[in-house]
């Protein structure tokens, strides 16, 4: 999997070069390329915006540095992501959806934005990571890049990604770890039992039990067993 990210501010992406991506990318499973925008102005100064048409505060960025930035990097196999809060809400579904990409040129807005007609002409989709306004597109396009990567073979250890939150529709069961007991909690005896298919039955019972108080608007899409329909009618 290929990234191509177009930014006025490549400083801002030193983060994702840390931990289990900037390993993916050191063993070569993922690529990770970083386009300054700025580097395509014709401009001495390096000016990459220009006042909005009609009036308006801020500044636009001009549509002609971003297409050459663009197309410097463009293959054709190349699927352009615009990060913005306009776009629809990144979720699981969609992260997996683009794992499956071999190419993904993610642009990143600033200011008061890009002028559209460029948008228009060479993004594929928009996406946002939240129904809020930020500074810039830097912050989701790592985001984007962190959770895709996750699912890309290799990245993580195999299994790592088959029970967590979101990966079945609900989130994930309560986990411990050593020390069994702390500041007086102890770890659930269930867990310590060695027996598969009743630790197997608790983590089911626990996610459940751990969507509906956090996210109980999944619960709706889920299949569940009758038994399981009367655990959460036992919980309300």
């Amino acid at each position: 999997m290929k990234f191509d990210i177009l930014t006025l501010f490549p400083e801002m992406f030193e983060p994702i070069k840390q931990s289990i991506i900037g390993r993916a990318v050191e063993n070569n499973l993922i690529d990770i390329n970083i386009t300054n925008i700025r580097d395509f102005s014709k401009d001495k100064h390096k000016k990459v915006d220009d006042t909005i048409y009609g009036g308006g505060a801020g500044m636009l960025i001009k549509p002609d540095v971003v297409y050459d930035s663009f197309c410097s990097v463009r293959s054709d196999k190349s699927k352009v992501i615009y990060m913005s809060p306009q776009g629809k809400v990144l979720c699981q579904e969609k992260v997996e959806e683009l794992s499956k990409e071999e190419h993904l040129i993610i642009l990143c807005g600033h200011y008061e934005g890009i002028d559209n007609r460029v948008l228009d002409k060479i993004v594929d989709e928009e996406i946002s990571i939240g129904d809020y306004v930020l500074t810039g597109g830097e912050i989701p396009a790592m985001v984007l890049i962190d959770s895709v990567s996750r699912y890309i073979d290799g990245v993580l250890s195999n299994g790592s990604t088959e029970e967590e939150s979101f990966s079945k529709g609900i989130l994930e069961y309560p986990q411990y770890t050593r020390p069994e007991i702390f500041e007086g909690m102890e770890v659930p005896e269930v867990l310590k039992s060695g027996h598969h298919e009743n630790i197997k039955k608790w983590r089911r019972k626990e996610a459940l039990k751990n969507t509906f108080y956090k996210r109980p608007e999944l619960l709706e899409k889920q299949d569940l067993t009758e038994e399981e329909r009367k655990y959460i009618e036992s919980l309300k």
